[in-house]
């Protein structure tokens, strides 16, 4: 159990790693809400990534965003919480 959003990215590194070393197979999507653990912050000229955006980026993994505020869209996850 996470108890800090600090440590998301830490965490998920290191799922992924277990889950395609068991599996042998790579995570393809992630399904994400665009909250600043995930996705970055908001600057005046725009959204600066943050580093689990940049990391899905370059692991070429497809991320679909939902909207902030709007959890039925990410309802399996929204369950679980």
């Amino acid at each position: 159990m996470l108890y800090n959003k600090n440590t998301v990215f830490d965490a998920f590194k290191i799922f992924k790693t277990e889950v395609e070393k068991q599996c042998e197979k790579q995570i393809k999507i992630m399904r994400l809400d665009r909250s600043g653990e995930y996705y970055g912050r908001y600057i005046k000229d725009g959204q600066a990534l943050g580093l689990f955006t940049k990391f899905l980026q370059e692991n070429r993994t497809v991320t679909q965003y939902t909207m902030l505020g709007l959890p039925y869209q990410n309802d399996v996850v929204e369950r679980r919480n």
